[in-house]
């Protein structure tokens, strides 16, 4: 066990971090940051990438205009005071995940949840799953204590998984005594490529729920529409329609209990990494033919 940082009253804003990197399926957790950013909030603390950043993994888009280079999208990764519809105040973790130096990462993130007396620290990610978008996008919830779980997980499996800078940040803030938690939405393994905006949607609505910040969607839910509308319009083009129920059918028996008793029926369906990974094919290919 690590020593225990001295820590606030816990007076302060909830702060909620969303990361562009590993927990990105769909570009879920970055359309919500944007959601949640007003781009003109208070800058309190920025991290020092030029060392957490892999340049040549990750490299930033230039300019260039006829003869010269003319403007830079340089990384940045930043805690900003927003505030909601109402005023209410909240510290926003944005930018791109760490590639290096995480545990310097989460002792800064620890040095402004002391400096801002922080009571909570809320993660949004999301990861690829073999769901269809058919249905409401399912959401695997976590915490430091059980008592900061806020919602009932659909499975309760035990799993090892490959470790992020936001998951080790909320490990880091357990060990320490101090309250985490997170969303995980769960992403169409065909779609987690591409920006995915239901479940963005699907992660803000868990964090309202939570914290009662009031925060305007209205751009994302317009997206959202186009999104599905295109989506269907791909499927219905390149015959998907049958995988698309196959991938249904296996969701409703996993959500309804009962995947023993439907994978044992005569009926021998595929599995939903199968169904996934069929359907990426034929979505890649037409995306393909859309760029053609």
């Amino acid at each position: 066990m690590r020593d225990t940082p001295s820590t606030g009253d816990g007076s302060g804003p909830v702060l909620i971090h969303a990361l562009d990197g590993f927990l990105g399926a769909g570009s879920a957790a970055r359309l919500a940051a944007e959601q949640l950013s007003s781009g003109q909030g208070e800058v309190v603390h920025e991290f020092d990438l030029d060392e957490m950043f892999d340049y040549r993994a990750r490299r930033p888009m230039m300019a260039f205009r006829e003869n010269h280079y003319a403007d830079y999208a340089e990384p940045t990764l930043q805690v900003v005071l927003e505030h909601d519809g109402n005023g209410e105040p909240y510290l926003l973790l944005t930018g791109p995940e760490p590639d290096f130096l995480w545990e310097r990462f989460v002792g800064e993130v620890h040095e402004v949840i002391e400096e801002h007396d922080v009571p909570l620290t809320l993660g949004l990610g999301a990861v690829p799953m073999g769901v269809p978008h058919t249905r409401p996008a399912m959401i695997t919830a976590h915490g430091t204590r059980p008592e900061l779980v806020d919602r009932q997980n659909m499975w309760s499996a035990q799993v090892t998984v490959p470790s992020s800078a936001q998951s080790l940040l909320e490990y880091r803030l357990g060990q320490w005594g101090l309250d985490a938690a997170g969303y995980v939405v769960h992403v169409p393994h065909y779609l987690a490529q591409i920006d995915y905006p239901p479940a963005a949607l699907a992660l803000i609505d868990a964090l309202t729920d939570r914290t009662g910040l009031v925060i305007d969607v209205e751009r994302l839910r317009a997206r959202q529409s186009d999104a599905l509308k295109e989506i269907e319009e791909q499927i219905e083009e390149q015959g998907g329609a049958g995988l698309l129920s196959g991938l249904e059918e296996q969701y409703d028996a996993f959500t309804r209990g009962a995947a023993q008793s439907l994978l044992a029926s005569d009926e021998e369906l595929p599995s939903g990494d199968e169904l996934a990974d069929q359907f990426e094919q034929f979505l890649a290919r037409q995306r393909k033919n859309d760029q053609g």
